[in-house]
């Protein structure tokens, strides 16, 4: 049980202090699978002044974030990083429509990085560049080695629902369709992160592998369960007021959004079931970067051991460096362990072909 937004970089280097520290022509810093070499390149980068990383990126928690995340990248690379934050559309947007973006680094979700990698704004990784890539759980690294983006957070979706309200016990995506939860549904809406893994999970339900038939399955079923549906909905947040109202009893969630709605209302439960649908949000290296070696000791840095045990507790971020051990009590807003080794991931190369045919389908049977 647990509770959902997105993303690829550039070199893994390391140094032994800030940027007026010396290089002891060692390895010093734990974790972050740095070389002597490279930690004398980090140094040689950050000796110049006041270097700089500009970070695209959510700007969920922004206060933890720099605290926690930022601050400390900082005093080790004697560097300042600049972070420009909104939704994953509109920072891609942004990213795309400008050929002289100052943006250095790019935090996304799966699927806008792999439409980033097709639309070739994205420098190629070298994986072997990035230490702590070694590290990546067994999908993660899959998705590396495929090209696909380093990925430095997972999450997944579930469903929350209210048991008073709803009378029966919820385990299976199966369940939305049941009759007794007509006019009390809500689902991400085509256009969110997991508004194609909505497609994944209609197929599967009957019984059909979506890359066979493109969707087609999906759809019938999803036309099944338009009777149950009240709403679509495009932020997690938007949940809070639909179950306080009594307007929804059951929806279903990216495990980022459970805290925030359990804050809320304490009262619902949240279910994975046994075989849910991940999404990873991966961090690239812009074509414009003005400093690969930093960006490349960003991504490395990013997937330490040592910074995924404080972002797993800090920002409720599902590791993926294998090495990290999650608790109890943490793990049950997140996928960890089996359940996101066991995740189907969607296959955005074959999901962006169709999106745009999916999406006038959705139009047409559920939110007309």
């Amino acid at each position: 049980m647990k509770k959902v937004l997105a993303l690829s970089l550039c070199a893994a280097i390391a140094l032994s202090g800030c940027g007026a520290a010396k290089s002891t022509g060692e390895s010093t810093t734990a974790g972050t699978g740095t070389t002597a070499e490279q930690s004398t390149a980090a140094e040689k980068s950050a000796a110049g002044g006041d270097k700089k990383l500009v970070l695209s990126t959510y700007g969920l928690s922004e206060d933890i974030s720099e605290e926690e995340v930022y601050k400390p990248f900082e005093d080790q690379f004697g560097c300042k990083i600049v972070t420009e934050t909104g939704s994953t559309n509109e920072r891609y947007t942004k990213l795309s429509a400008d050929s002289q973006s100052t943006i250095d680094v790019i935090e996304l979700s799966q699927a806008m990085t792999a439409k980033g990698i097709e639309e070739g704004l994205f420098e190629t990784l070298d994986l072997s560049r990035i230490e702590n890539s070694k590290n990546l759980i067994g999908t993660a690294k899959t998705m590396a080695d495929s090209g696909q983006g380093v990925a430095y957070t997972i999450n997944s979706i579930g469903i929350m629902y209210d048991p008073k309200a709803v009378g029966f016990e919820i385990n299976s995506f199966d369940d939305l369709w049941k009759a007794e939860l007509e006019g009390s549904v809500a689902i991400p809406d085509i256009t969110t992160t997991f508004g194609p893994a909505m497609v994944y999970m209609a197929s599967d339900h009957a019984g059909v592998d979506v890359t066979t038939d493109k969707g087609e399955a999906a759809f019938k079923a999803l036309e099944e369960l338009k009777p149950n549906l009240v709403k679509t909905y495009a932020k997690s947040s938007d949940l809070i007021n639909m179950f306080t109202s009594g307007e929804i009893k059951a929806a279903i969630v990216g495990d980022f959004g459970v805290p925030t709605i359990k804050q809320a209302n304490p009262d619902l439960v949240y279910v994975t079931p046994d075989v849910t649908y991940a999404n990873f949000n991966t961090i690239s290296i812009t074509k414009n970067c003005k400093d690969k070696e930093l960006a490349y000791a960003y991504i490395n840095y990013r997937l330490s051991k040592e910074l995924q045990d404080k972002t797993t507790k800090a920002l409720n971020e599902a590791p993926t460096n294998n090495q990290v051990t999650v608790d109890e009590e943490n793990a049950k807003n997140m996928i960890y362990g089996k359940a996101a080794e066991n995740a189907k991931v969607l296959d955005y190369s074959f999901v962006n072909p169709l999106l745009k045919d999916w999406i006038d389908q959705w139009n047409r049977i559920i939110n007309s």
